[in-house]
């Protein structure tokens, strides 16, 4: 987008039509203290060639999977992703496409949305799925919200252990109105302690909300969380991993009635942690009251088939205070990349993905287990990435595993725990599985 200068005559009409005389009238809210009183410091004007100079000098600071061997897991997932994607999601017609209100000019864009609800819909085993939202915390945080809209009931509990982040985003968006509450339940060796749980969930209890896998990698007891959510009238929330279901059972398969997850293993980069894709997901009996737009196929007066966007009376830009959600638009090009990689892979190569990630990490867990010094934190089942104790603390060993090229995980002491949280996606070999195992030994 070029920059165009505001002329001082362009800033006194804009200024006579906001109805103040000044600059410092219109900031007048602003604290004295927040303003800048001198020119910013910038240096001298450069030429492009030696801007370009300098971005580079810049980005070659930063360390990456494309120069570093990574097993940093927690919600983002360094797997492989097929050339195809990007060549077909960076095609104008895609990668230029906003939000499709005007149906008629917007089908490629529709179609896809719609084939991506159809795939998000097999894979989590739910009747009907949204366009996507944000991220996976705003689609759990959503989630939790339509639950109390649906029960009329103020209190969400989350069963086991939660990503640290999106239990932050619930909170924020959940107990804003001051009556609503995000209850933490107790764990026992990594995962829900199911006594405590039914001590904690009653019939003022809104939803029962669990992440599969846990934020450790350790898996759930999804069947008993969801029986205890079930005989106390609240609806039961999943926030799957979508890789996880090549081989493990789809929410809908256990009695979800939400089903939710970040989608950025599908496809899309770590891009520094953004823009992901969150999946939204519910049974039939909800479709009304799912937030964000969803696309339906119908056909013309032709008898063609056509993509609609459907059930708009949920959204802001029609039923503004009324609407389901504040929530209004959807993360089309990460949805398209999902779509692609789905196709790409399907159902077998989906489950090869998750299998070899499984197997890696389990081969891996059980060679640091030998380690002297070194122990898992959890003796619990797990998919893709567990819990280590460390010899020293969790921030050394990644501080110096990092200065010979290996992103050894993720310290937890960053969310107040302790250990070292490893992951292994199907991209690490056998050779960087010994090697890494070989280097952290080292390291006591």
């Amino acid at each position: 987008m070029p920059f165009i200068a505001n002329t001082d005559s362009d800033r006194d009409e804009m200024l006579k039509g906001t109805g103040v005389a000044s600059f410092d009238e219109l900031i007048a809210d602003i604290p004295e203290e927040l303003r800048l009183k001198e020119p910013l410091d910038l240096p001298a004007a450069l030429t492009e060639p030696e801007v370009m100079h300098l971005m580079e000098k810049l980005a070659a600071s930063n360390v990456s999977t494309a120069s570093h061997v990574s097993y940093l897991g927690g919600g983002a997932y360094d797997h492989y992703i097929p050339s195809a994607i990007k060549t077909i999601a960076s095609r104008s017609e895609f990668y230029t496409a906003y939000t499709p209100y005007q149906a008629e000019v917007s089908q490629g864009t529709l179609q896809a949305i719609y084939e991506y609800q159809s795939m998000i819909c097999r894979l989590y085993g739910m009747d009907t799925a949204n366009a996507s939202l944000y991220d996976g915390a705003t689609a759990l945080a959503e989630a939790i919200s339509m639950a109390m809209v649906v029960t009329g009931r103020s209190k969400a509990v989350v069963a086991g252990k939660l990503h640290p982040n999106s239990l932050h985003v619930l909170r924020t968006f959940i107990e804003a109105g001051g009556d609503r509450a995000v209850v933490q339940n107790v764990l026992t060796d990594g995962v829900c302690d199911m006594e405590s749980l039914e001590k904690t969930v009653n019939e003022g209890v809104a939803a029962v909300i669990v992440q599969q896998p846990n934020f450790y990698g350790c898996l759930e007891d999804v069947d008993r969380i969801g029986a205890v959510a079930r005989d106390n009238g609240a609806l039961f929330i999943v926030s799957a991993d979508p890789v996880s279901l090549g081989i493990l059972e789809a929410p809908g398969n256990y009695g979800a009635d939400i089903a939710v997850g970040e989608g950025q293993p599908l496809g899309s980069a770590l891009n520094f942690g953004g823009p992901y894709l969150g999946i939204f997901a519910a049974k039939k009996d909800y479709v009304r009251k799912i937030p964000g737009r969803l696309v339906g196929m119908t056909r013309d007066k032709d008898g063609e088939d056509g993509f609609i966007l459907t059930l708009q009376t949920r959204e802001q830009h029609i039923r503004r205070e009324k609407a389901t959600s504040n929530i209004c638009t959807n993360q089309a090009l990460n949805a398209l990349q999902a779509v692609v990689y789905l196709s790409l892979l399907g159902k077998q190569g989906l489950k090869e993905v998750a299998d070899h990630s499984l197997q890696k990490s389990h081969y891996l867990a059980g060679r640091i287990a030998e380690l002297p010094g070194y122990s898992l934190k959890y003796q619990q089942p797990f998919f893709r990435e567990f819990v280590v104790k460390t010899p020293v603390p969790a921030e050394r060993v990644v501080t110096t595993m990092l200065e010979q090229g290996i992103l050894a995980g993720y310290d937890l002491s960053a969310v107040g725990d302790e250990g070292l949280l490893v992951a292994v996606t199907e991209k690490r070999t056998q050779e960087q599985l010994d090697d890494f195992v070989r280097k952290l030994g080292a390291v006591s």
